[in-house]
């Protein structure tokens, strides 16, 4: 190697190395984003993941002791040994079935083949909290705010066509432009993501490009929202010339009256 590279691969490591520390005082992307769900979609199937856990647990409990009655009722009880023997057991089976299995994260082909956009919200959300330990704060960050856009967009999805052009471009968008784009970001090695290319460093370029696709998101939503609004207006006016307004409701209740 010669002197220039080694000059090089230095430089490279200083920088690393002071992204490091600027990421540390800022509280450190890791302590400050792992463990956290990034919207209701994926709190929810973590939810559901845990309450098929619970009932595993309940299950397995029941069946260990029906069965340990079962054995103590032919062999005219089972004895202090058999008696610990049922509880070592159980506690096992709580600690083991409490573990196993894991909360599964979907693969880049799971959010790619999901035809329901509104669960392929909850799917991204908990792929983009697997992957958001990798990034840096500022992207991290905007994972987050990701987040509150796919849940927001998430019940505009319910009911909606799957052929309706919205949910194919959110499932383009979600199911494909962004896992590509995380997955670009990782590929690259942690010496060289602060080190400035065609104008900026991939840190900066990730952060960016999800900021555009932030954008993109709101936009949709918007286009969505405008939908409803219109029917509310509709269904207003409506009422309006029905009931003929405030001035008409207040001349109904002095009829009353």
């Amino acid at each position: 190697m010669s002197g220039r590279d080694l000059t090089s691969a230095s430089d490279r490591i200083i920088e690393h190395a002071r992204v490091v520390r600027d990421d540390n005082r800022a509280g450190g992307r890791h302590r400050r984003t792992t463990g956290r769900p990034i919207g209701a979609g994926s709190k929810r199937l973590r939810q559901q993941h845990l309450t098929k856990k619970i009932v595993r647990i309940v299950v397995a409990i029941f069946a260990l002791w029906v069965a340990a009655g079962i054995v103590g009722t032919i062999l005219n009880g089972i004895g202090f040994m058999g008696v610990m023997a049922l509880i070592v057991a159980t506690i096992v089976g709580v600690a083991v079935l409490g573990k196993y299995p894991r909360m599964k994260v979907p693969s880049r082909t799971d959010l790619a083949r999901s035809n329901d956009a509104k669960a392929l919200v909850g799917k991204t959300e908990l792929w983009l909290e697997a992957q958001r330990p990798a990034l840096p704060a500022p992207a991290a960050d905007m994972v987050g705010r990701i987040g509150v856009q796919l849940d927001a967009l998430g019940l505009q999805l319910d009911g909606l066509d799957p052929n309706h052009p919205a949910a194919r471009e959110v499932r383009s968008l979600v199911g494909e432009t962004l896992p590509e784009m995380v997955d670009s970001y990782r590929r690259i090695p942690h010496t060289l993501r602060a080190e400035e290319r065609a104008g900026a460093t991939p840190d900066a370029q990730l952060t960016e490009g999800l900021g555009k696709i932030s954008d993109e998101l709101g936009r949709v939503t918007r286009e969505l929202a405008e939908g409803n609004l219109d029917d509310l207006a509709i269904k207003t006016r409506y009422l309006d010339y029905k009931y003929g307004g405030d001035a008409a409701l207040d001349t109904n209740r002095k009829d009353i009256a």
